[in-house]
This record gives C-alpha cells, structure tokens and sequence, in this order.
C-alpha cells in the first residue's frame, strides 16, 4: 500500500497528523507492506525568502485570534510528543525545503525522507531555525543522513525545482486546499491530522479493498477546514 502524504513544514497540524499516522501505522498488522511518500503543499508560496518572526507575521494575517491558534496546536502537540515553540519559530518560505524532500525521496528513498521530514518539522516548530536558509537546510539534511557534498551542491542549484513546482502544480489539480491530506493507494484521501484511531481504521479498510480488487472509490475527506489552522487541517 502506498501513502502520499500532502504536507507542509511550515503546517503545525501536518506535524500532529504525521504523528498521529505514525502511531496507527505502528499498530497496523500490514505495515511492513506499507511505503510512506510525503509530497510538497505550500500554505504560502510567496513567503519571502528572508525569514521573520511566527508572531509577527501571523498576527499581521490573522489578528487577535493567531494567539488562540498557536495556543491550541501547542497543547494538541504536547500530547503527541511535540513541542511547540511559536515565540522562537520563524517564517520562512519552505520551497528548497521541499527541494531537499524530493531529493531525499529520489536518492535515499522513503526511509530517509520521513526522518528528514521530522527533522525539518522539529528544526521549525521547535528550534527556531531559519528553514529558507541554505546553510541551516544542509545541516538539518546531513543529520537526517544525506551527504553534505551532494546536498551542497542540490542546495546551490536550480536541480530538483521544476519536479517540485510539477508536484505543487498536481496538487492542486487533485483539489487539495488543505494540508495535511493523505491519500492511500492514489484513490482514498483523508484530509486533516485525524485521531490515530480514525487512521488505522482508513488502513484497515484499504487494505480490505485493495486486497477484494473494489473498485476505486471516490476520494472521501476529513471535511472542510476554514482558513488559517482550525482543528484537523491548516488551509490556504
């Protein structure tokens, strides 16, 4: 079975539902048969390239209500093992971090890629480390297991851009507005960091369908999400 994850790093509920999934797949009598894929989603691809404070900027977008926002995820993550640090966190754009997914995914594989995947989300939300920085990414890379020669070189470049641009672009022909989604075996989406209950039970029943050869289903989502980061999903 194979999971597409559709995701951003700078999307507090796609690090909930990433460890909401992982607990599920730990629980799911398949899992050895099952391959994590996370694909590129950007909540605001024209973030500039400079980074600049959380704080600053969520509240220039949201207004009173961002306090109330980061103070939710905060306690949800608490509860995942995740902490949340919105008075350090930066904005930043997240392209050449997806840049840097891709290059794992293709030359490393999906193992390497989810440890990368954790370490970009952690380096955001809880280091406050500048992701749209080049220097910043290689380090977070070489520690997830990728060569420093080779990120350096990926980093200097252009290579890897246009595939991203191509996922982003499939993205949104899929009609996926909100992040996190996941979609099983390219038929079945799920939207939003679902409970871990709720995800092994979409596991379980993949596999039923796949391994009965049903038809393909039409995809079925968590529901609507508003916009900025209500419960379940941050949307654009």
């Amino acid at each position: 079975m194979k999971v597409e994850i559709y995701s951003d790093i700078a999307c507090p509920w796609c690090y909930i539902g990433k460890r909401r999934f992982e607990q599920a797949l730990a629980t799911f009598d398949g899992r050895a048969d099952v391959e994590v894929v996370y694909r590129p989603y950007q909540l605001v691809p024209d973030a500039p390239e400079t980074a600049t404070p959380h704080r600053a900027w969520l509240t220039e977008r949201y207004g009173p209500k961002s306090v109330e926002m980061d103070a939710r995820v905060t306690e949800l993550g608490a509860a995942e093992g995740i902490t949340y640090d919105f008075d350090t966190a930066l904005h930043a754009n997240t392209f050449l971090g997806h840049r840097l997914l891709h290059l794992a995914e293709q030359e490393y594989g999906p193992a390497v890629q989810g440890a990368l995947k954790e370490a970009l989300l952690k380096a955001h939300f809880s280091d406050g480390a500048d992701i749209g920085d080049r220097a910043a990414l290689t380090g977070i890379a070489v520690a997830a297991g990728l060569d420093r020669p080779r990120v350096t070189a990926y980093l200097a470049g252009e290579e890897g851009a246009e595939e991203v641009r191509a996922q982003l672009d499939e993205a949104r022909a899929l009609g996926i507005s909100a992040v996190p989604t996941f979609v099983f075996e390219g038929r079945w989406a799920v939207q939003g960091g679902q409970e871990s209950e709720t995800f092994l039970r979409v596991l379980e029943q993949v596999a039923a369908e796949t391994a009965a050869e049903a038809p393909t289903a039409p995809a079925a989502s968590a529901g609507p999400a508003d916009e900025a980061c209500a419960d379940g999903a941050c949307a654009v």
